[in-house]
């Protein structure tokens, strides 16, 4: 397996984005915000589609896209501080409805579909930069901003009242959300992206007890599941982005009553 570069390039972007999505994952879930990832990708979707109709860069577009949606939800969620559901709805709507109109303009289908599930065999050299960058700027964000995104994550009234920025935090989680889910979706597909921001986290939070170890344990959790999918994808001649999210369930079924056993 390892005798070809793709498969090395696979691993490699794996192993990246297994770090990234549940360090951003484990503040989502904990907001009870899960929904986001799946707007966001969908967003991002969208901006595929408009990309590939106008002839610009589909991730570029994807980037742009879901930054701007991400600033939709924030703004959406302020408006309905009671029913923060409502955000993320509208916006994954928003997004589909875009994505189905502008995917019937796009001449070659098969650029739009390896958005859909990913094309992470298919990375270049140039994507594996990119992503290792972004990488490194979500780790320094959730070191440097640590205290502030877990006191925000479980009170954001008190947080306000305690004088942590509120607004600048969510406002720079927010845009590293929406470019870690749009980049992540070139790789591992729309469709996908999200999974990797919940699953990891679910499972984690059926054996650790604290946020600190919720978060480390989540991105193990990630690790296995991408590096283990990949593997059995290729032997079984598997779309590795599918398989990676259905052993992520299988997991979590499995704690789940290894947990209620206990």
């Amino acid at each position: 397996m390892f005798a070809y570069d793709f498969m090395i390039r696979a691993f490699a972007v794996a192993v990246l984005i297994s770090v990234m999505m549940p360090m951003i994952g484990n503040i989502v879930v904990l907001r009870r915000l899960s929904a986001v990832g799946d707007a966001l990708s969908h967003a991002g979707l969208a901006g595929v589609a408009l990309g590939l109709c106008f002839g610009m860069s589909p991730v570029g577009a994807a980037v742009v896209f879901s930054v701007l949606s991400a600033l939709l939800i924030e703004g959406l969620r302020r408006a309905f501080p009671r029913y923060g559901e409502i955000a993320p709805a509208v916006v994954l709507s928003l997004g589909v409805g875009i994505a189905a109109v502008a995917s019937g303009f796009v001449k070659k289908s098969s650029d739009f579909n390896s958005f859909l599930f990913g094309s992470i065999v298919a990375v270049s050299d140039g994507e594996i930069v990119w992503v290792a960058v972004l990488g490194v700027g979500v780790v320094l964000m959730s070191l440097l901003l640590y205290r502030e995104l877990f006191y925000v994550s479980f009170d954001e009234e008190g947080a306000r009242i305690a004088g942590v920025p509120v607004f600048a935090v969510n406002f720079i989680f927010t845009i590293m959300t929406a470019i870690t889910v749009a980049v992540a979706s070139r790789t591992v597909g729309a469709l996908v992206v999200s999974s990797l921001l919940v699953l990891p986290v679910a499972c984690s939070m059926q054996y650790a007890g604290s946020y600190r170890r919720n978060m480390w344990l989540a991105i193990v959790f990630a690790i296995a599941f991408t590096v283990v999918g990949l593997v059995i994808a290729y032997y079984a001649d598997l779309k590795p982005g599918g398989t990676i999210v259905l052993l992520g369930v299988a997991v979590l079924l499995v704690s789940l009553c290894i947990k209620r056993r206990k």
